[in-house]
């Protein structure tokens, strides 16, 4: 009992250093290379281009994870995912040129999404009963830290500009070597009829059962991208101080921070429905507040920690909501999905956002970001549901 007990706090730690290393290297990635390209004079437009590679990269492989990682299993995906990231940084450093680092982003999205989708497939797989959202909550928690963390990495430009991209590698490397000492496993074998392991009837099941659970990773998607791409546009525009403007936003990833395991102790206790439903309502009422605020830096600064508390955890929300919804041999699907969509969102929400500080004038940004999550709030009264877990499993995997 013991030697399983050990077991499993080893693979879950494994998991969780793993996705907290990867988002380190993602959050140390935007805003070094956005630094590099504009002390070399590129032009914004092609410096925010370069930036979707990552996202681009999570798009194209998407319909080609989930096959292999039913006939693999988990580890193998963990393992690919994992070399193409670490050897990728590594290859930053060879040749400074905004095509081959858009390749390499990619590449790092690519391999990126094999190890989210995987582990992300994994805990909701194997989590025990009633520790689902804080199994995912530490998860989340471990990449929101690491994320946070990476852009710290940025001074290092002072000594070298190759030094944080092997930093970043050599860390990855270390992660990804703790993999080799657990043992694989395969997600639940596609029950009932055969047509289930066609691809479009494994979507659109998914869709069936849980197509509102993916709001929430597409609203942190749109999210997290336009409070980093396009906010501080919008704040220096208002007259905001520069330093200020990297505390706003830094409030809104503490905010999370803070709160990620105790809203998944919450979703496991009164349920995911009404975690997230609360989560969105408050988002929209304080970005709405506080588009009324920003006469006081301090004061918006406070709003984006009080909105990051509430929304900084809906994408590990909605994940686990969807793993309550879904039969267990439909989660590599439902999964999947999740990651499709918060990639839309992240693509989406900074060409609309744009398009609104473009064209809409005398209206704060904040009014955006509240409207989002106001027609995201109002899908979700409407079409979503709260369900008896083990009913709900039991029933459709007939």
């Amino acid at each position: 009992m013991n030697t399983v007990v050990r077991h499993d706090r080893r693979w879950f730690l494994t998991l969780v250093i793993i996705v907290g290393i990867s988002g380190f290297s993602q959050g140390m990635l935007l805003p070094l290379i956005s630094i590099i390209f504009e002390t070399d004079g590129v032009s914004t437009t092609l410096n925010g281009l370069n930036a979707t590679g990552l996202y681009i990269g999570t798009l194209l492989i998407s319909p080609f994870v989930e096959q292999p990682l039913r006939k693999f299993g988990y580890k193998p995906i963990i393992i690919v995912g994992g070399a193409i990231v670490f050897v990728s940084l590594l290859m930053f450093p060879l040749w400074k040129h905004v095509v081959f680092w858009f390749v390499l982003r990619l590449l790092i999205g690519i391999g990126d999404h094999c190890l989210h989708f995987a582990t992300q497939t994994w805990l909701t797989s194997s989590a025990p009963q009633g520790k689902l959202g804080k199994s995912m909550a530490i998860y989340g928690l471990s990449f929101g830290v690491g994320f946070a963390v990476g852009p710290l990495m940025t001074p290092l430009l002072r000594i070298s500009e190759s030094l944080p991209f092997i930093v970043s590698s050599i860390l990855c490397l270390m992660a990804w070597s703790l993999v080799f000492f657990i043992h694989n496993e395969h997600p639940a074998v596609l029950a009932g009829d055969a047509k289930q392991s066609n691809s479009f009837t494994r979507y659109k099941l998914s869709f069936k059962y849980a197509w509102f659970a993916f709001l929430p990773p597409f609203a942190y998607g749109a999210l997290e991208t336009s409070l980093n791409a396009l906010f501080p546009v919008y704040a220096l525009r208002m007259d905001f101080d520069l330093t200020m403007v990297s505390i706003i936003i830094s409030s809104f990833s503490i905010g999370g921070i803070i709160t990620q395991v105790p809203l998944g102790l919450l979703g496991d206790r009164i349920g995911r429905r009404k975690v997230i439903l609360i989560s969105i309502f408050v988002g929209t009422i304080g970005f709405g507040v506080g588009s009324f605020l920003e006469d006081s830096e301090i004061l918006v600064a406070f709003v984006f920690l009080t909105c990051g508390m509430f929304l900084g955890s809906i994408f590990s929300l909605g994940i686990t909501y969807m793993a309550d919804l879904t039969p267990k041999e439909l989660l590599p699907t439902g999964n999947l999905l999740c990651g499709i969509f918060f990639s839309l969102g992240s693509l989406l929400g900074p060409f609309v956002g744009g398009l609104y500080l473009q064209v809409v004038e005398g209206i704060s940004f904040l009014i955006f970001m509240s409207s989002v999550l106001l027609i995201i709030f109002i899908i979700l009264i409407i079409f979503s549901k709260e369900t008896n877990i083990a009913e709900t499993k039991g029933s459709e995997a007939k």
